[in-house]
C-alpha cells in the first residue's frame, strides 16, 4: 500500500485538459447563436434541446461527485443493500413524467415556483422559493467539498486549494454559457463520470482474475445481503426505507426541482420531455449499479487492511480516490482521468445549481420587486446582465459553503438528508395544490412551515452512531495495533433503545415525514380556514391540477356550460313563446 499520494505530470495534463474542454464549451456559446442576451436563451437555451443531452443533464445533476464518492464509500462499509434504491426510481419515474410535468408544461414559467403564486399566492411562492435556495445553497457546499476529498487524497492538494479550482472554473463556465453550456458540458462530464467508475471495477476484474471473486470477497465480509425486508422504520437501509424514502426523495428532485423542471423546459414540447424523464432512469440506474459494485470491487482489495482504520486516509468518502492512486497511480494519466470524472461531477451538479438559483432569483425576487415596489418593468436586456452576475454570486456563496460542509459527515448521507429536510415538504406543498380543490395559501404555508420543521428535528435531533460493518487491518505491514485486527464501529454511550424513537428512524424516512406532515397540517389547517374564515374560489384553472383531475374538472365545466346554455335557450324559447302569444292577444 502506498504511504503518500501519487499525481504525476501526466495527470494534471489530463486535469487540465478537460477543465478546458469545460470551460471552452462555455465560452463557445457565448459566442453563438443569440449569444446568451437573452432570458429565453439563458435559462431555457431556446427551448430546442433534443432528447438525449437532456437525458443526460438530469441525471448529472443530482448524481455528482457525492454519488462516486459517497455511493461507494456505502457498499464498502455498509453493504450492497444501497442498490434496492434504483427500483423506487423505476417505480416513480411515471408519476413524476405523467403527473406533475404536464402541469408544470402548460405552465411554460421560467420559475416552477409561479405554479404555487397561481395556485395558492404570492406567499407560497415566496416560501418556496427561499427552501429552495436554502436547499440548492447547502447542497452545492457539499458537491464542492467531494472533489476536494479525492484531491487531498490522490495528489496531496489542500481542500481549500481544490475547492477553489473547482468552484471558480464551474462559476466561470456555466456564468457566461448560460443554459446550453450546461446541457452540453452534463453530456462530456457524465461519459467521464462512467469512466472513473468502470476504470475501477475493470482494475480489480483484472486483479482477483473474476467478478465472482470480486462478489465471494465481499460475501465473506457480510457485505452482499439484499434481503432485507424489515419494515422497522428504525432500520437504515431495508427494501421499505429504501423504496418509500428513496422514490419520494426521487419525486422531490425530478418532479417539483427547479433544477429539472428547468431542464425539461428546454425541450420544445411535452412527450418529448416525458421521454427525457425515462432515458434518465437507465442513466441514472446505470451509473449507480456501477457505482455500487466499485465499493465491492474497492473492498476486494482491502478487505484485510482498511485504509481508515491504518490511517493511510481520514474519511472513508476518501477510498474510492485512495484506491485509484494504490493501484493504478503507476499509469500515466490515470489517476488523472479519474480526478478528472470527479471534477466533472461536481462542475455539472454546481452549474446546473447556479443557472436554476439565478433564475429563481431574477423570477420570483427581483421581478416582483420591480414590478410592486419600483412600479416598472425589468427590461430583458438588464435581466440578462443580471442573471448573470447573480451566477457569479451564488458561485461564490457556494465556494463559502463548502469550506462548512466537513462538519456534515459523510457526503452521501448528508446530501440525501438535505433533500429530505427540504425536498420532502416541498413536494408536499406542490401535491396539495396539484392533487386537491380544498388546499388554500394559508392551509398550504402552514402545513410547508410544520413539515420543514419536523423534518429538521428528525435529521438533526441526537442521533445512535451508525454501526459499520467489520473491517480487519491484520493485512497491514506496517500497522501496529494493540488489540485487535478486526474492527467495527464502536458503541459509546447509551444503547440505541434509549435514544428517542424519532431520532432512530432512518435518514430516508425524513422526506416521508416532511411531506406527510405537510400534507396533513395544510388538509387540516385549510378545512379550518374554509369552515371558519373564509370559502374557497368555487372555480379552479384546470390547467393548474394533475391531468386526470385536470379531464374531470373540464368534463364538469362543460357540462355545467351546457346546462347554463340550454337554460338560456329554454328562457330565450320561453320569453319567445311568451311574446308571441302577446302578439295574437293583441290582433
Amino acid at each position: 500500500m502506498i504511504t503518500k499520494a501519487l499525481f504525476g505530470a501526466w495527470d494534471y495534463v489530463v486535469l487540465v485538459i478537460v477543465l478546458l474542454i469545460s470551460s471552452g464549451i462555455g465560452v463557445y456559446y457565448r459566442f453563438t447563436g443569440g449569444k446568451q442576451k437573452t432570458m429565453r436563451e439563458y435559462l431555457l437555451a431556446d427551448k430546442n434541446m433534443s432528447i438525449a443531452p437532456v437525458a443526460f443533464s438530469l441525471m448529472a445533476s443530482f448524481m455528482s461527485a457525492i454519488t462516486l464518492l459517497g455511493v461507494s464509500s456505502e457498499n464498502y462499509s455498509y453493504g450492497f443493500q444501497f442498490i434496492v434504491i434504483n427500483i423506487s426510481y423505476g417505480i416513480f419515474t411515471p408519476v413524476a413524467a405523467y403527473l406533475y410535468l404536464p402541469v408544470f408544461f402548460k405552465l411554460q414559467a421560467t420559475s416552477a415556483y409561479e405554479y404555487l403564486e397561481r395556485r395558492f399566492g404570492k406567499i407560497a411562492r415566496l416560501a418556496a422559493s427561499l427552501c429552495y435556495t436554502l436547499q440548492m445553497t447547502l447542497y452545492m457546499g457539499i458537491v464542492l467539498y467531494a472533489p476536494a476529498l479525492a484531491l487531498e487524497a490522490l495528489t496531496g492538494i489542500t481542500k481549500v486549494s481544490a475547492i477553489l479550482s473547482v468552484g471558480i472554473v464551474c462559476t466561470f463556465y456555466s456564468t457566461i454559457g448560460g443554459m446550453k453550456a450546461v446541457l452540453m458540458t452534463d453530456v462530456f462530464q457524465s461519459l467521464l463520470m462512467f469512466a472513473a467508475v468502470f476504470s475501477i471495477i475493470i482494475c480489480a476484474w483484472v486483479d482477483k482474475g473474476s467478478l465472482s471473486e470480486i462478489w465471494r470477497i465481499a460475501a465473506e465480509g457480510n457485505r452482499t445481503d439484499l434481503w432485507n425486508f424489515d419494515p422497522d422504520p428504525t432500520v437504515r437501509h431495508s427494501w421499505f426505507t429504501l423504496i418509500i424514502g428513496g422514490g419520494i426523495t426521487f419525486l422531490s428532485l425530478y418532479a417539483v426541482n427547479q433544477t429539472q423542471v428547468q431542464r425539461y423546459l428546454t425541450i420544445k414540447d411535452l412527450k418529448r420531455a416525458q421521454k427525457a424523464c425515462w432515458w434518465n432512469w437507465p442513466i441514472l440506474t446505470a451509473l449507480s449499479l456501477s457505482t455500487s459494485f466499485s465499493g465491492l470491487a474497492i473492498y476486494s482489495k482491502y478487505y484485510n487492511c482498511d485504509p481508515k482504520d491504518s490511517k493511510y486516509i481520514n474519511s472513508a468518502d476518501q477510498l474510492m480516490p485512495y484506491y485509484v492512486v494504490d493501484t493504478m497511480g503507476h499509469i500515466p494519466g490515470l489517476s488523472g482521468l479519474f480526478v478528472a470524472g470527479i471534477f466533472s461531477a461536481s462542475l455539472s451538479t454546481v452549474s446546473a445549481a447556479l443557472n436554476s438559483l439565478a433564475a429563481i432569483t431574477i423570477e420570483d425576487y427581483i421581478k416582483p420587486l420591480y414590478k410592486h415596489v419600483l412600479k416598472k418593468p425589468l427590461s430583458e436586456k438588464r435581466a440578462g446582465m443580471q442573471t448573470k452576475f447573480i451566477s457569479l454570486i451564488y458561485g461564490v456563496v457556494c465556494i463559502a459553503v463548502a469550506f462548512l460542509a466537513q462538519m456534515l459527515g459523510g457526503v452521501l448521507q448528508a446530501a440525501l438528508t438535505i433533500f429530505g429536510v427540504v425536498g420532502g415538504p416541498l413536494l408536499g406543498l406542490f401535491s396539495l395544490g396539484m392533487f386537491t380543490t380544498i388546499a388554500n395559501e394559508e392551509g398550504s404555508v402552514t402545513g410547508l412551515a410544520a413539515g420543514v420543521a419536523f423534518a429538521l428535528w428528525m435529521a438533526f435531533g441526537d442521533k445512535p452512531p451508525l454501526k459499520m460493518l467489520p473491517t480487519s487491518t491484520e493485512g497491514c505491514l506496517n500497522y501496529k495495533n494493540t488489540t485487535s485486527s478486526i474492527s467495527a464501529a464502536p458503541i459509546l454511550g447509551k444503547a440505541d433503545s434509549e435514544y428517542f424513537w424519532l431520532y432512530r428512524v432512518s435518514y430516508l424516512y425524513n422526506g416521508v415525514f416532511g411531506l406527510l406532515v405537510t400534507i396533513v397540517i395544510g388538509l387540516l389547517a385549510s378545512y379550518i380556514v374554509h369552515r371558519f374564515v373564509r370559502e374557497n374560489p368555487k372555480t379552479y384553472d384546470p390547467n393548474l391540477f394533475i391531468p386526470p383531475l385536470a379531464n374531470k374538472m373540464k368534463r364538469e365545466q362543460n357540462a355545467s356550460a351546457n346546462l347554463e346554455a340550454f337554460a338560456h335557450i329554454s328562457t330565450s324559447s320561453d320569453n319567445l313563446r311568451n311574446g308571441l302569444k302577446t302578439e295574437r292577444s293583441y290582433f
